[in-house]
Protein backbone atom coordinates (compact mmCIF):
# COMPACT_ATOMS: atom_id res chain seq x y z
CA UNK A 1 0.00 0.00 0.00
CA UNK A 2 1.56 3.52 -0.97
CA UNK A 3 1.13 6.75 0.73
CA UNK A 4 -0.91 8.08 -1.32
CA UNK A 5 -3.40 5.09 -0.67
CA UNK A 6 -3.16 6.02 3.57
CA UNK A 7 -4.71 9.67 2.70
CA UNK A 8 -8.41 9.88 3.81
CA UNK A 9 -8.71 6.49 5.63
CA UNK A 10 -11.99 6.80 6.90
CA UNK A 11 -13.61 7.96 3.85
CA UNK A 12 -12.28 5.05 2.09
CA UNK A 13 -13.70 2.83 4.27
CA UNK A 14 -17.15 4.06 4.09
CA UNK A 15 -17.00 4.38 0.42
CA UNK A 16 -15.71 0.29 0.51
CA UNK A 17 -18.94 -0.11 2.40
CA UNK A 18 -21.03 1.38 0.16
CA UNK A 19 -19.61 -0.83 -2.90
CA UNK A 20 -20.22 -3.95 -0.59
CA UNK A 21 -23.93 -3.10 0.16
CA UNK A 22 -24.46 -2.19 -3.14
CA UNK A 23 -23.41 -5.62 -4.14
CA UNK A 24 -25.77 -7.19 -1.80
CA UNK A 25 -29.03 -5.39 -2.57
CA UNK A 26 -28.28 -6.70 -6.12
CA UNK A 27 -27.55 -2.71 -7.27
CA UNK A 28 -24.26 -3.37 -9.25
CA UNK A 29 -24.00 -3.50 -13.31
CA UNK A 30 -21.00 -6.51 -13.31
CA UNK A 31 -18.06 -4.51 -12.98
CA UNK A 32 -19.42 -1.36 -14.19
CA UNK A 33 -20.58 1.72 -12.54
CA UNK A 34 -19.26 4.34 -9.76
CA UNK A 35 -19.31 5.46 -6.34
CA UNK A 36 -17.71 8.75 -5.85
CA UNK A 37 -16.74 11.32 -3.00
CA UNK A 38 -15.10 14.61 -2.85
CA UNK A 39 -12.53 15.39 0.16
CA UNK A 40 -11.41 19.01 -0.44
CA UNK A 41 -13.40 22.07 -0.09
CA UNK A 42 -14.28 22.73 -4.06
CA UNK A 43 -15.25 19.23 -4.50
CA UNK A 44 -12.32 18.68 -7.26
CA UNK A 45 -10.20 16.27 -5.66
CA UNK A 46 -11.93 12.74 -4.91
CA UNK A 47 -11.87 9.25 -4.20
CA UNK A 48 -13.61 6.90 -6.53
CA UNK A 49 -13.64 2.83 -7.66
CA UNK A 50 -10.97 1.68 -9.63
CA UNK A 51 -11.41 -0.04 -13.13
CA UNK A 52 -13.12 -2.93 -13.96
CA UNK A 53 -13.54 -4.26 -10.12
CA UNK A 54 -16.55 -6.23 -8.83
CA UNK A 55 -18.62 -3.81 -6.16
CA UNK A 56 -18.53 -6.91 -3.77
CA UNK A 57 -14.68 -6.94 -3.99
CA UNK A 58 -13.74 -3.44 -3.16
CA UNK A 59 -11.21 -2.16 -0.26
CA UNK A 60 -10.87 0.64 1.30
CA UNK A 61 -7.19 0.59 -0.19
CA UNK A 62 -8.25 0.18 -3.86
CA UNK A 63 -9.69 3.64 -3.70
CA UNK A 64 -8.64 6.01 -6.76
CA UNK A 65 -7.66 9.85 -5.31
CA UNK A 66 -8.47 12.06 -8.77
CA UNK A 67 -8.52 15.41 -9.71
CA UNK A 68 -11.31 17.02 -11.76
CA UNK A 69 -8.79 19.31 -13.18
CA UNK A 70 -6.51 17.48 -14.50
CA UNK A 71 -6.53 16.75 -18.14
CA UNK A 72 -3.88 13.87 -18.14
CA UNK A 73 -5.95 11.61 -15.89
CA UNK A 74 -6.89 9.18 -18.72
CA UNK A 75 -3.20 9.19 -19.37
CA UNK A 76 -1.72 7.86 -16.33
CA UNK A 77 -1.32 4.06 -15.17
CA UNK A 78 -4.32 2.73 -12.98
CA UNK A 79 -6.79 5.32 -14.95
CA UNK A 80 -10.35 4.97 -13.74
CA UNK A 81 -13.16 3.85 -16.18
CA UNK A 82 -13.63 6.28 -18.65
CA UNK A 83 -17.10 6.93 -18.33
CA UNK A 84 -16.54 7.16 -14.61
CA UNK A 85 -14.28 9.82 -15.21
CA UNK A 86 -16.89 11.78 -17.61
CA UNK A 87 -19.67 11.52 -15.24
CA UNK A 88 -18.10 11.85 -11.76
CA UNK A 89 -15.35 14.43 -12.58
CA UNK A 90 -17.72 16.48 -14.86
CA UNK A 91 -20.62 16.72 -11.74
CA UNK A 92 -17.27 17.06 -8.87
CA UNK A 93 -15.90 20.08 -11.34
CA UNK A 94 -18.92 21.91 -12.01
CA UNK A 95 -21.28 20.65 -8.99
CA UNK A 96 -18.90 21.28 -5.42
CA UNK A 97 -22.67 20.95 -3.40
CA UNK A 98 -22.05 17.44 -4.60
CA UNK A 99 -20.03 16.05 -1.88
CA UNK A 100 -20.82 12.18 -2.73
CA UNK A 101 -22.02 11.00 -6.30
CA UNK A 102 -23.54 7.22 -6.93
CA UNK A 103 -24.65 6.11 -9.83
CA UNK A 104 -26.41 2.67 -10.64
CA UNK A 105 -28.13 0.63 -13.23
CA UNK A 106 -30.40 -0.68 -10.57
CA UNK A 107 -33.64 -2.85 -11.47
CA UNK A 108 -36.57 -0.40 -10.66
CA UNK A 109 -34.66 2.70 -10.64
CA UNK A 110 -33.86 1.56 -14.58
CA UNK A 111 -36.96 0.43 -15.32
CA UNK A 112 -38.72 3.64 -14.14
CA UNK A 113 -35.61 5.70 -16.34
CA UNK A 114 -37.32 3.76 -19.37
CA UNK A 115 -40.52 4.66 -18.87
CA UNK A 116 -41.85 7.54 -21.28
CA UNK A 117 -42.85 9.15 -18.31
CA UNK A 118 -40.43 8.86 -15.86
CA UNK A 119 -41.68 11.07 -12.95
CA UNK A 120 -41.93 9.07 -9.64
CA UNK A 121 -45.36 10.65 -7.78
CA UNK A 122 -45.61 10.35 -4.27
CA UNK A 123 -48.32 7.38 -3.41
CA UNK A 124 -46.46 6.42 -0.52
CA UNK A 125 -43.94 7.54 2.25
CA UNK A 126 -40.63 6.43 0.52
CA UNK A 127 -41.91 7.68 -2.53
CA UNK A 128 -42.22 11.69 -1.23
CA UNK A 129 -38.86 11.45 -0.08
CA UNK A 130 -38.45 12.69 -4.13
CA UNK A 131 -41.20 14.97 -4.06
CA UNK A 132 -39.77 18.14 -6.41
CA UNK A 133 -36.07 16.72 -5.47
CA UNK A 134 -35.25 15.10 -8.54
CA UNK A 135 -34.55 15.99 -12.28
CA UNK A 136 -35.64 13.67 -15.19
CA UNK A 137 -32.65 13.44 -17.77
CA UNK A 138 -34.58 13.40 -21.38
CA UNK A 139 -31.12 13.57 -23.45
CA UNK A 140 -29.71 10.59 -23.27
CA UNK A 141 -26.72 10.78 -25.71
CA UNK A 142 -25.04 7.64 -25.49
CA UNK A 143 -22.26 6.71 -22.92
CA UNK A 144 -21.08 9.32 -20.46
CA UNK A 145 -17.69 10.02 -21.93
CA UNK A 146 -16.49 13.67 -21.10
CA UNK A 147 -19.46 15.75 -23.48
CA UNK A 148 -22.12 13.87 -21.85
CA UNK A 149 -20.81 14.02 -18.40
CA UNK A 150 -20.53 17.88 -19.14
CA UNK A 151 -24.00 17.98 -20.30
CA UNK A 152 -25.09 15.60 -17.41
CA UNK A 153 -23.32 17.82 -14.63
CA UNK A 154 -25.18 20.92 -16.12
CA UNK A 155 -28.63 19.85 -15.15
CA UNK A 156 -27.73 19.55 -11.43
CA UNK A 157 -26.64 23.17 -10.50
CA UNK A 158 -29.70 23.64 -8.14
CA UNK A 159 -28.59 22.12 -4.93
CA UNK A 160 -31.88 20.90 -4.08
CA UNK A 161 -32.14 18.42 -6.88
CA UNK A 162 -30.73 15.24 -5.07
CA UNK A 163 -31.59 12.38 -8.16
CA UNK A 164 -31.32 12.35 -11.68
CA UNK A 165 -33.28 9.42 -13.00
CA UNK A 166 -31.29 8.90 -16.31
CA UNK A 167 -33.85 8.82 -19.15
CA UNK A 168 -32.41 5.25 -20.83
CA UNK A 169 -29.60 4.49 -18.52
CA UNK A 170 -30.18 4.63 -14.61
CA UNK A 171 -30.00 6.89 -11.51
CA UNK A 172 -27.72 9.04 -10.17
CA UNK A 173 -27.68 9.92 -6.40
CA UNK A 174 -25.95 12.67 -4.91
CA UNK A 175 -25.71 14.27 -1.26
CA UNK A 176 -23.22 15.29 1.64
CA UNK A 177 -21.75 12.35 2.66
CA UNK A 178 -21.24 8.62 1.72
CA UNK A 179 -24.17 7.62 4.56
CA UNK A 180 -26.37 10.51 2.98
CA UNK A 181 -26.21 9.41 -0.37
CA UNK A 182 -25.99 5.22 0.21
CA UNK A 183 -29.21 6.09 2.35
CA UNK A 184 -31.33 8.10 -0.71
CA UNK A 185 -29.72 5.64 -3.08
CA UNK A 186 -31.34 2.67 -1.22
CA UNK A 187 -34.72 4.43 -0.50
CA UNK A 188 -34.89 5.71 -4.56
CA UNK A 189 -34.60 1.99 -5.24
CA UNK A 190 -37.29 0.71 -2.42
CA UNK A 191 -39.43 4.25 -3.98
CA UNK A 192 -39.24 3.00 -7.59
CA UNK A 193 -39.85 -0.58 -6.95
CA UNK A 194 -42.77 0.60 -5.10
CA UNK A 195 -44.36 2.83 -7.37
CA UNK A 196 -43.40 -0.22 -10.51
CA UNK A 197 -45.09 -3.02 -8.48
CA UNK A 198 -48.25 -0.41 -8.26
CA UNK A 199 -48.53 0.39 -11.84
CA UNK A 200 -48.55 -3.83 -12.61
CA UNK A 201 -51.96 -3.98 -10.42
CA UNK A 202 -53.26 -1.65 -12.92
CA UNK A 203 -55.46 0.21 -10.81
CA UNK A 204 -55.65 3.65 -9.83
CA UNK A 205 -53.13 5.31 -7.69
CA UNK A 206 -53.84 6.74 -4.64
CA UNK A 207 -51.26 10.14 -4.89
CA UNK A 208 -50.31 12.08 -2.11
CA UNK A 209 -52.02 16.07 -2.77
CA UNK A 210 -48.87 18.41 -3.10
CA UNK A 211 -49.31 20.20 0.14
CA UNK A 212 -49.07 16.50 2.47
CA UNK A 213 -46.23 15.34 -0.33
CA UNK A 214 -44.08 19.17 0.02
CA UNK A 215 -44.82 18.80 4.11
CA UNK A 216 -43.02 14.93 3.96
CA UNK A 217 -40.19 15.93 2.27
CA UNK A 218 -39.42 18.21 4.28
CA UNK A 219 -40.27 15.90 7.68
CA UNK A 220 -37.89 13.38 5.90
CA UNK A 221 -35.34 15.61 5.17
CA UNK A 222 -34.64 16.98 8.48
CA UNK A 223 -35.30 13.30 9.87
CA UNK A 224 -32.59 13.22 12.64
CA UNK A 225 -29.74 10.74 12.46
CA UNK A 226 -31.97 8.22 10.41
CA UNK A 227 -28.54 8.51 7.57
CA UNK A 228 -25.96 8.24 9.39
CA UNK A 229 -28.11 5.48 12.10
CA UNK A 230 -28.75 3.06 8.59
CA UNK A 231 -25.06 3.22 7.47
CA UNK A 232 -23.27 2.79 10.79
CA UNK A 233 -26.01 -0.38 10.82
CA UNK A 234 -24.18 -2.15 7.42
CA UNK A 235 -21.04 -1.25 8.71
CA UNK A 236 -21.48 -3.16 11.55
CA UNK A 237 -22.93 -6.05 10.13
CA UNK A 238 -20.19 -5.91 8.02
CA UNK A 239 -17.47 -6.41 10.40
CA UNK A 240 -19.81 -8.89 12.30
CA UNK A 241 -19.30 -10.90 9.37
CA UNK A 242 -15.12 -10.56 9.21
CA UNK A 243 -15.54 -8.62 6.18
CA UNK A 244 -12.35 -7.49 4.57
CA UNK A 245 -13.84 -3.80 3.20
CA UNK A 246 -11.85 -1.46 5.34
CA UNK A 247 -8.39 -3.16 4.30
Amino acid sequence: MDGQNLLYWQERIDLAAAFRWAARLNMHEAVANHFSLSVNDDGTQFLMNPNQKHFSRIKASDMLLLDANDPDTMNKPGAPDPTAWGLHGSVHRKCPHAKCVMHVHSIHATVLASLADSRLPPIDQNTAIFYERYVIDEGFGGLAFEDEGMRCAGMLQDPKIKVMIMGNHGVLVLGKDIADTFNRLYYFERAAETYIRALQTGQPLRELPHDIAAKTAAELDDYPDQAERHFSELKAILDEEGSNYSS
